[in-house]
């Protein structure tokens, strides 16, 4: 996938991979981590992550597996800027299945299409890989993330990874995808 126009608007979402190691893929994931940390810290400790715990994630994050060949972090950009990004990966090529890891959308941009031009993307990467289907797990807090997957065709799955895969995944969703 070289880049897609998402959205035939005036202003277009457009679609990209982009290295997962570079400036840009780190500073989504660094706001990426801190939001997802911050809430979880709030509901379950009261208080929001520090600044060496946001930084401490965002090194243990597994870049590698949303790097070819395995995987690809797409990042979705808005008069040139980045806004959002959302990783997938093989989880079971075997059996035709991928991942969708680390959706993102900045504030600023959420509710202006930029998820649904994200989940489009990974869709049509997805079938070029000929994955049959695509799974992700989530938090019970985040409604917001698992309101989307529904309204775009997820339905909740059994689990399908281990509590050491994610020791936060409360919610497992799939797609089967249509040719």
């Amino acid at each position: 996938m070289t880049g897609t126009v998402v959205s035939p608007s005036p202003r277009p979402w457009v679609v990209a991979p982009q290295p997962v190691r570079s400036a840009e893929a780190v500073a989504l994931m660094r706001d990426y981590m801190t939001e997802v940390a911050d809430r979880w810290f709030l509901l379950y400790e009261g208080r929001t992550t520090t600044p060496e715990e946001v930084e401490g994630y965002v090194a243990e994050e597994p870049h590698d597996t949303l790097a070819p060949p395995e995987g690809v972090l797409l990042i979705a950009r808005r008069d040139g800027e980045p806004m959002g990004c959302l990783g997938l990966r093989w989880f079971d090529r075997e059996r035709g299945t991928a991942e969708l890891k680390r959706m993102f959308v900045r504030s600023a941009a959420r509710g202006l299409g930029a998820a649904p031009a994200l989940l489009a993307a990974a869709e049509a990467v997805a079938r070029e890989w000929g994955a049959e289907r695509i799974v992700l797990d989530t938090r019970k807090d985040l409604v917001e993330a698992i309101a989307l997957y529904a309204r775009h065709g997820f339905a909740s799955v059994p689990r399908y990874n281990t509590p050491e895969d994610n020791p936060y995944a409360e919610v497992w969703m799939g797609k089967e995808l249509r040719a």
